[in-house]
């Protein structure tokens, strides 16, 4: 059991300094214990994740700068700076960035799951049907791909 410590994240690094590609988005792990795992997240333009369900983790986006274009439940919706998007567990969502701008954001988890682990492992992977290959093993759904929510 990984529980949590009292310690700091300091800006522009992760935990233990790591940062993973993930299909040309960047994503640093801030925080990780069994309860939550947390990421800030960099998702230069034009880039998604397509449609996915986390079955048994609830997951959150706090977007710091920028807007991400959503489909949340089968809905079309975007979140601004500021803003808090809730998707809870077994719920359809995607996320793309539209902008023509980078879009910076703070991503978590609860329970953890084996995202961490997920990361991990599709780390520099170029092959998006690598990773939705993968992700399964990791209790991460995609369904079929789209190219934009707006």
């Amino acid at each position: 059991m990984t529980s949590e410590t009292p310690d700091i994240t300091r800006a522009q690094t992760g935990i233990d300094g790591v940062s993973w590609n993930i299909l040309g988005q960047v994503y640093v792990p801030k925080q990780a214990s069994d309860d939550s795992f947390s990421w800030h997240a960099t998702f230069p333009v034009e880039t998604f994740v397509p449609p996915h369900v986390h079955p048994y983790q609830d997951e959150y986006i706090f977007v710091l700068d920028g807007r991400i274009d959503l489909l949340l439940a089968g809905k079309k919706t975007s979140a601004g700076a500021g803003d808090l998007v809730r998707m809870p567990r077994g719920i359809p969502h995607a996320f793309f960035n539209n902008t023509g701008e980078p879009v910076t954001a703070l991503f978590w988890a609860t329970p953890a799951g084996k995202l961490q682990e997920l990361y991990r492992r599709i780390h520099n992977m170029s092959s998006p049907a690598e990773v939705v290959a993968a992700a399964r093993e990791y209790d991460v759904l995609f369904a079929p791909p789209v190219s934009s929510a707006a």
